[in-house]
């Protein structure tokens, strides 16, 4: 789950303070080494919203719709145990055959993978932290394995402490070890304060992590809203270029990106503002742009804050995503 607001002001004051981060460190550091039930969800008539923009160019790859999916944090305001049977089919109606989990809505995951498949999805990706003991560890796996998943990603980490992002460095290179004896891919999705925030070595949580997860066990779920949040925040990056520094970010790291939480951003807003989510398609970031320098085995749709309502943001997310084409 994307846990979007938290901290903006320590950045608002790092970036006072002129101590934004050097892009071409980061580079080179990260280069070394609703509802209840199925009738209720389909009456609910999206309210009026801001239309996608058009794919580029038309000639590029296009996005397999086998590879779509949505995180599930996008609906959290609508689904609960009791109306997550009714967003599932919603979803498995608009087109959906992913979801990425938050949270097992009160069912064990046996239960909530049969639920799933009665709808024809399945989750093939989820957030969990990392395990507090190897008991939990396991018991973390053993559920992704139920599920049928094919990845797991921490979802959130953060401190001004540069001996504790390389510790948990080190537990998740141990994590993804066990991970891998499961057959699950073990990642870690950002947010914009990897990039942007000093830490107390006057290091970046990005050149760290980069630097020391291992790119044999460890993959990235690069979210494209937060990465180009982080290059606006450090001021190493306009509107006009900050989907380059994402993809730069991208191609400088020795991990591979394997996912994309495909989030938008609202434009001529504060980059610290904690309100600038948009639908996809509907903002500023150049997906075919990033598309086309890096394709993904997953393309995950996400809103922390849907603008009208997260079944339009579904919508929206879906559609744009089966009629864009990667720049070549």
């Amino acid at each position: 789950m994307c846990f979007g607001f938290d901290g903006y002001a320590p950045l608002r004051e790092a970036a006072e303070r002129g101590t934004g981060p050097d892009r071409r460190s980061l580079l080179r550091g990260a280069g070394a080494t609703l509802i209840g039930g199925a009738a209720a969800m389909g009456a609910v008539a999206p309210a009026a919203a801001k239309g996608p923009k058009a794919g580029k160019g038309g000639k590029g790859r296009p996005v397999p719709p086998g590879q779509i999916s949505i995180q599930m944090y996008t609906l959290r305001s609508i689904t609960n145990n009791a109306t997550v049977d009714g967003v599932l089919a919603t979803l498995a109606g608009i087109g959906y055959t992913k979801v990425e989990l938050a949270g097992y809505y009160g069912y064990s995951a046996a239960d909530l993978g049969a639920l799933l498949d009665s709808h024809g999805i399945s989750a093939s990706s989820s957030h969990d932290g990392i395990s507090g003991s190897e008991e939990a560890l396991h018991a973390k796996m053993e559920n992704a394995v139920t599920l049928g998943q094919r990845f797991i990603n921490v979802p959130y980490l953060r401190s001004t402490s540069s001996d504790a992002w390389r510790a948990w460095a080190d537990q998740m290179n141990e994590e993804a070890a066990v991970a891998k004896s499961y057959g699950v891919k073990y990642g870690y999705h950002n947010h914009a304060h990897e990039f942007s925030e000093e830490l107390d070595d006057g290091s970046r949580a990005w050149d760290i992590f980069t630097e020391r997860l291992d790119p044999s066990l460890v993959h990235l779920e690069v979210d494209l809203f937060w990465a180009v949040t982080g290059g606006l925040q450090t001021g190493e990056a306009t509107e006009a270029t900050a989907s380059q520094f994402a993809a730069d970010v991208i191609a400088a790291a020795p991990q591979q990106t394997l996912q994309y939480h495909v989030k938008d951003r609202e434009p001529g807003l504060d980059p610290f503002a904690g309100n600038a989510f948009a639908d996809v398609g509907t903002g500023f970031v150049d997906f075919p742009q990033i598309f086309g320098d890096h394709m993904v085995k997953e393309f995950i749709v996400e809103n922390d804050r849907p603008d009208v309502d997260p079944i339009t943001t579904a919508e929206v997310g879906y559609g744009y995503l089966r009629t864009v084409r990667a720049e070549r």
